[in-house]
């Protein structure tokens, strides 16, 4: 039976130690193999991506070359850039990997702006680490010029932190809809996407970066999917992680992952914003299903439901 799938891959699955194009570029042929499953198997996917290390990149790159004449572009703009680039490379990538299996299906990327709220919480506490390490002095003229919030990062020097609010609606929702509704293989929501506010009936970009698995929950609560699936670097959620009497969660409900998160089971940061999510989802579509596993284990997941399952 076929299922609409939103699948929320991580940026570092694209970036290797290599960050030049043509690394990212091979990395995603192998990512593409494994995608490649949910097509082959009939399914309609919508694909979203995490782009944090290359959009810290692209900001350094820009610091670096920005002069009074060619300025650096804003946080919005430079989200909006590594969705263009990575959606060009995972578009080529499927595509390519789709012919070889001699499934012949169009991709489409859809840059796609997120909308928070101006009176987000986030927007009083800014949190999300971007951009390059800085010394002292570096940061002291930096916040001369931008009255940016700068924080002490392990010992590694100062880095500019950013608001992380919570996404409220989808721009672009209905656009992503119509395309896989009509056979086409969607990237959608890159970075977490473009984050706007609306301000005089307009779209405005702000400073912020919107956690990329919140995004893809909001995506697939809207264009109404059967399946949201989080990809990470395990096969399984494992409660008492990295103890003796460490246990991977199979079929789990709500329930069940709100009272782990009582007990603080999921790290923040890294796996609690994927139970998170995963549990908005399932909440918001009422009869949907939520999966987290690792890339490598997609094959397993369509032939024998294995990972991480958790529903209402």
């Amino acid at each position: 039976m076929t299922k609409r799938i939103v699948v929320a891959l991580g940026g570092n699955a694209i970036l290797t130690t290599d960050a030049s194009a043509k690394a990212q570029q091979e990395a995603l042929a192998k990512t593409a193999h494994y995608l490649a499953d949910f097509i082959e198997a009939g399914h309609e996917l919508i694909i979203s991506h995490g782009n944090g290390p290359q959009v810290g990149n692209l900001l350094l790159q820009q610091q670096l070359g920005a002069t009074e004449k060619n300025p650096a572009m804003p946080l919005d703009t430079a989200v909006a850039m590594t969705q263009g680039s990575i959606g060009y490379w995972l578009e080529n990538a499927l595509v390519d990997e789709l012919k070889k299996r001699k499934i012949s299906k169009p991709a489409a990327t859809i840059l796609t702006q997120v909308v928070v709220s101006e009176t987000d919480p986030a927007f009083q506490a800014p949190s999300k680490p971007i951009g390059p390490f800085l010394s002292k002095a570096e940061m002291d003229a930096e916040k001369e010029q931008t009255q940016a919030t700068y924080v002490e990062d392990a010992g590694r020097g100062y880095r500019k932190v950013v608001p992380s609010p919570t996404p409220v609606d989808i721009v672009e929702y209905a656009v992503i809809k119509q395309l896989v509704e009509n056979g086409i293989v969607t990237i959608a929501g890159g970075g977490g996407g473009i984050p706007v506010v609306m301000k005089n009936g307009v779209y405005e970009g702000v400073e912020a970066v919107i956690d990329k698995d919140f995004a893809s929950e909001k995506i697939a609560a809207l264009v109404h999917a059967d399946m949201l699936v989080i990809l990470t670097g395990v096969d399984h959620v494992s409660i008492n992680f990295n103890q003796p009497n460490q246990a991977d969660l199979t079929k789990v409900t709500v329930t069940q992952m709100e009272e782990y998160i009582q007990q603080q089971q999921f790290a923040p940061g890294s796996m609690l914003p994927k139970v998170q999510a995963a549990i908005a989802f399932i909440k918001e579509s009422k009869n949907g299903k939520a999966v987290i596993t690792s890339l490598e284990n997609i094959k397993n997941l369509l032939e024998e439901e294995t990972g991480t399952i958790i529903t209402a």
